[in-house]
């Protein structure tokens, strides 16, 4: 990737789940009867519609097929390049849409992620995308599409799957449709200019959220005013050092615990290659505050802290986590050298806050926004 490109033309991509919701639409034009198509247009999550060209398919009945090859734009993973295939299959004249993975799509196996234990990783956003595309070819027949992905089991041994406990293949994933560019360079040319736009909006307190979840929380749960809210994706510490030299002088770090937990422990670029001690993090912390070690051994079994965040919310210890977000603030702060004032917000994937501390609870109040942290 050049380093001296146009910020302007940075090129984005598209999800595995747009790939697959794609996929499926183009599979059902040919199921009704239609010529494969050179493109399908899909519905994203926030209303927009995307374009996506068509790699190849085969027509039949009571069956078809089509693919899409998965582009990353100017962030591509290691997942750019595979080819995404849907397989719809009529089954009658009124039902549902029954979507499930294929060969190269991962089995849940452990407890704690977004899918239950023995479903398919397809993850819930994709599964909506997919089922709105198919509805826009069969309003009211019941539909099964199978997602494939030819090359997915050898390319999941590559990522987190494994660890995670997603077994034979890729993760279905995406919350927006859309992949921005976020490898560190492009970052530092693409997301500037919106913590620039903050300031020219004259805001002296603003978020910083990881991505689109926290994005989420913060416009809809917060109603904080979207050109406060800066998605930093990992890198924490530069955009903290960035937001302290433009004069801002209150930042909300809010996000999954599952990224946040690091600031708790001192890392100020979450990518997990970089640094992934989120579970020793909280074992560590929760040790420190006298949980027995049959129930640390417990913990230890999630394979994610949002697994792990709400078997302590069961357990009855909140509290641990108010002060994993203290931590976060307290170490945020220091970073900075003081020149910045930080709460930080803990949530779970659906947005709901489970750890703050009291300077977040202050900001909250100052700013006027209108979600109550206690509710």
């Amino acid at each position: 990737m050049a380093r001296d490109k146009d910020r302007h033309t940075w090129r984005e991509g598209y999800t595995t789940g747009s790939c697959a919701s794609g996929a499926a639409k183009a599979a059902c034009l040919l199921l009704k009867g239609n010529s494969l198509a050179e493109q399908a247009e899909i519905p994203l999550p926030n209303s927009a519609r995307l374009m996506m060209p068509i790699h190849s398919g085969e027509s039949g009945y009571p069956q078809a097929w089509a693919s899409i090859l998965k582009d990353g734009g100017d962030d591509a993973d290691i997942t750019h390049g595979l080819e995404i295939r849907a397989i719809a299959r009529f089954i009658s004249h009124q039902g549902e849409v029954h979507i499930r993975g294929g060969k190269g799509v991962g089995t849940v196996t452990k407890k704690g992620l977004a899918i239950s234990v023995g479903e398919s990783a397809i993850n819930p956003v994709p599964r909506r995308m997919i089922r709105e595309a198919v509805r826009e070819v069969f309003p009211d027949e019941e539909i099964e599409v199978i997602i494939e992905v030819p090359a997915g089991e050898d390319t999941a041994l590559r990522t987190l799957n494994p660890r995670l406990g997603v077994m034979g293949g890729i993760s279905i994933l995406g919350t927006s449709g859309i992949v921005r560019p976020m490898s560190e360079e492009a970052f530092k040319t693409s997301i500037l200019p919106e913590l620039d736009q903050a300031v020219a909006y004259g805001h002296k307190t603003i978020v910083l959220t990881p991505g689109h979840y926290g994005y989420r929380v913060a416009t809809e749960r917060f109603k904080v005013p979207p050109e406060a809210v800066i998605q930093m994706s990992n890198f924490v510490g530069y955009m903290l050092e960035e937001t302290a030299y433009r004069g801002i002088e209150q930042v909300i770090l809010l996000g999954h615990i599952g990224k946040l937990i690091k600031v708790s422990g001192g890392i100020f670029h979450t990518h997990n290659r970089v640094a992934d001690a989120r579970m020793e993090v909280l074992l560590a912390h929760a040790a420190l505050a006298g949980l027995s070690i049959d129930t640390l051994k417990h913990l230890a079994e999630f394979p994610t802290t949002e697994g792990a965040t709400a078997e302590l919310l069961l357990l009855g210890e909140q509290e641990l986590l108010h002060h994993l977000a203290h931590l976060a603030s307290e170490r945020a702060q220091a970073f900075t050298f003081g020149r910045l004032s930080i709460g930080t917000i803990m949530t779970l994937l659906n947005g709901k806050p489970i750890g703050w501390d009291i300077q977040a609870c202050k900001i909250v109040e100052e700013q006027g926004w209108t979600w109550s942290i206690e509710s």
